[in-house]
């Protein structure tokens, strides 16, 4: 399976906090599976860092990497053709990185990997 972590499934499986569901630590886990990151995550943790709305470790020029090596977790970009994608989806969730995250997992055939309600009433295949 090909997975694509939404920012707080990210977060939650660093900080191997408990609000990140059993299911979705386990697909985390499985080596078997692909784990992407989205730069819109990356975008979201050093805005709200920056706000003072999240703290994390170290800069977060320096944490969000770091991650992903330590994690073996892979880095995806936004391109243009997922920018555009965004134009596909339904109105109800107007969160621009929720809408590139989705656009990102439909347009890439990922797995999202979300607690988030909103997102899961998007059309993308999801996990949780």
């Amino acid at each position: 399976m090909k997975l694509l972590l939404d920012t707080h499934a990210f977060l939650w499986w660093i900080a191997d906090d408990s609000r990140l569901s059993s299911r979705a630590a386990a697909v985390i886990a499985d080596g078997e599976n692909e784990v992407w990151v989205s730069a819109a995550s990356a975008w979201e943790i050093a805005i709200k860092s920056g706000l003072g709305r999240l703290e994390v470790p170290d800069p977060v020029d320096r944490f969000v990497p770091a991650q992903l090596r330590a994690n073996g977790f892979l880095s995806l970009p936004i391109s243009l053709r997922h920018a555009l994608a965004t134009s596909d989806l339904p109105d109800g969730n107007r969160d621009p990185f929720d809408r590139m995250l989705a656009a990102q997992a439909i347009t890439e055939e990922l797995t999202l990997v979300t607690g988030d309600r909103a997102l899961q009433g998007l059309p993308v295949t999801w996990e949780w």
